[in-house]
């Protein structure tokens, strides 16, 4: 919260020190409203060599690149309104973008810019086939930041840039009735990520398979009426041979309901069979910043790429605290957005921050391990075992060719690069998950944590985590 205040007082006087031009309102893909405010040095309306900014709704923004005639396309580094979070987006979902995409930002209060990051592209039908949904990068976290640059290479000419590429520039806004939920810890300074600053990012997917896996067929299990149940198999969900870690809710992390308008959906079978493990693509942040930073990932999923919800079951954060990420209940199997391909079998649980250097915290990785033991022991999976997967679409990842309707064989604790053609955890903590293994198979037996309010108390209760692991020591103390 102090962050959060921080931010807010010098929102203003930042702004008008860097003369930020004013933007036009308008609606999602309608056409530029008129004549808004010129940036510094620009004729009225426009931007250096640019489209119009349109305000899409409230603290989300778009900006257009333009195209130079040499396979790239750039967005001219300028003065913006305050924003937090950005990803970049093309019109067609299908078209492909070989070469790398970067961007790089000004922060609102140092006023030093940030060295080049390159996006990693979402695949196309991650959340299912939802009609109008954009072509899009993943998000990035920046934190507060008051400017942006940003280029677009094709493949040295070959192939033609998408049609309609922006960036997308997100101002999260958390609820003034958003509780603590047992963050409040601050987290200092130590990000857990160097991605973007003062270097380009080793995270981007155009040096890990061309921007995507080729694709022949819908995710798994994509989320249709005749497909993912809108109703759980039970409720509550099933008791779980692991106890049940304290989960900040929906709620009291101020998740904007409002935006979330379908109904939740459930995995077609019933059951999850494995997890997988994420990182979100972010620069430093101190854990006071985690509401506002998921709440920005909530905005982009839903507002930006069209998709029903936030596409992660749970996210953790540096300092341990867990949050309930996609809506559906904490105890049942919900059909999350995060794995292409494998969706309709698994949870997806992503550590806030970037770890393609070094790993997360040990306090991370114990509350990855709580929830998913949580998770895995609803439905009697051993979280140092294996699991046969059904494959949703066709796709070659980490050196693995995969059919669709195929089965495979997974740990049944996975990296997200397992799965597709990602550096997704991260080197660093990717090569931990054995730790993550190791820290769910000791909190198996820890209790019977299942139902609506069974196991080691109601999700969202505030408080310590539960006891009886045997890597106790490791979890933080609230």
């Amino acid at each position: 919260m102090g962050a959060a205040l921080a931010a807010a007082l010098v929102l203003a006087p930042q702004a008008a020190a860097y003369g930020v031009a004013g933007e036009a309102a308008a609606a999602p893909a309608a056409a530029p409203a008129a004549a808004p405010a010129a940036a510094p040095g620009t004729a009225p309306g426009t931007a250096p060599g640019v489209e119009p900014w349109h305000d899409l709704t409230g603290g989300i923004r778009a900006l257009g690149l333009t195209e130079r005639g040499r396979g790239d396309a750039v967005l001219a580094r300028q003065s913006t309104r305050p924003f937090q979070l950005l990803g970049v987006t093309w019109t067609d979902p299908r078209a492909r973008v070989t070469g790398p995409i970067e961007v790089r930002t000004r922060d609102l209060v140092t006023g030093a810019w940030s060295g080049w990051t390159e996006l990693e592209r979402h695949p196309a039908g991650l959340d299912g086939e939802r009609p109008g949904g954009p072509g899009s990068t993943e998000p990035l976290w920046v934190g507060p930041s008051d400017g942006v640059e940003a280029r677009v290479a094709g493949a040295h000419g070959k192939e033609p840039l998408p049609a309609g590429l922006k960036v997308n520039l997100v101002d999260p806004r958390i609820p003034d009735a958003q509780r603590d939920g047992g963050r409040g810890r601050g987290g200092g300074k130590g990000g857990s990520g160097k991605s973007g600053i003062g270097k380009s990012s080793k995270s981007g997917s155009g040096k890990r398979g061309k921007g995507g896996a080729r694709r022949d067929g819908d995710p798994g299990g994509r989320p249709a009426a005749d497909d993912s149940p809108t109703t759980p198999p039970g409720d509550p969900g099933p008791r779980s041979t692991a106890a049940r870690p304290r989960v900040v809710t929906r709620a009291q992390w101020g998740a904007d309901e409002s935006e979330v308008t379908e109904p939740a959906i459930y995995l077609p079978g019933g059951r999850i069979k494995a997890a997988f493990v994420h990182h979100t693509d972010s620069r430093p942040y101190d854990c006071a910043q985690s509401a506002t930073i998921i709440q920005g990932i909530l905005d982009y999923h839903v507002r930006v790429e069209g998709w029903r919800d936030i596409g992660y079951n749970f996210l953790v954060d540096k300092c341990g605290t867990i949050y309930e990420g996609r809506k559906g209940g904490v105890d049942q199997p919900v059909h999350g957005a995060h794995t292409y391909g494998w969706n309709a079998q698994t949870t997806g649980v992503a550590v806030i921050g970037d770890y393609t250097g070094e790993g997360a915290p040990r306090a991370a990785l114990a509350s990855v391990a709580r929830i998913i033991a949580y998770k895995l022991g609803q439905y009697g999976v051993d979280p140092r075992g294996r699991t046969t997967l059904t494959a949703g679409a066709s796709q070659t990842a980490g050196g693995r060719g995969y059919v669709e309707g195929d089965t495979y064989s997974f740990d049944t604790i996975s990296g997200h690069r397992d799965g597709f053609a990602t550096a997704c955890p991260g080197d660093g903590l990717y090569g931990q998950l054995a730790t993550i293994r190791a820290y769910a198979a000791a909190d198996e037996g820890t209790g019977s944590g299942g139902g609506a309010g069974g196991g080691a108390g109601a999700a969202g209760a505030v408080g310590p985590l539960s006891s009886g692991g045997r890597y106790e020591a490791f979890l933080p103390r609230f």
